[in-house]
């Protein structure tokens, strides 16, 4: 089993920066691709990126390309650290972000790979 929590929500300015770290922890976290996924109030959940079991390949969004980036840290057997860096916000990166955890890694950031879910965290970006 893995228990995937993620934080850093909060307001950023339009143009500003914000950074959300996701602890997944477990026996298999290792096993486990990662992934960050968004919700904005009003639209469907949408991928944000993925990465797979060791962080050498990741996948974006072509809406986040360039501005967010996604690291991830193995160096606990049994808890690893998935960040999301965010650069040059945009009012429509406002939604709520989801860090998830599956056992398939096929490239694309599909929702149905991903098995494990965090609460979710607020992100608000003001003009």
């Amino acid at each position: 089993q893995v228990q995937v929590v993620e934080s850093g929500g909060g307001t950023a300015q339009s143009g500003g920066s914000r950074r959300l770290p996701c602890t997944a922890s477990g026996v298999t976290a290792r096993d486990h691709v990662l992934g960050w996924f968004r919700q904005a109030p009003g639209k469907e959940r949408e991928a944000v990126g993925c990465t797979d079991f060791n962080g050498q390949n990741t996948r974006y969004a072509d809406s986040v390309k360039g501005r967010f980036t996604i690291s991830r840290d193995n160096s606990k057997r049994t808890q690893n650290l998935l960040r999301l860096q965010m650069n040059n916000l945009k009012p429509d990166d406002m939604a709520t972000y989801y860090c998830a955890a599956g056992r398939n890694w096929r490239g694309n950031c599909d929702s149905s790979d991903f098995t494990h879910w965090g609460r979710g965290t607020k992100v608000t970006v003001s003009a």
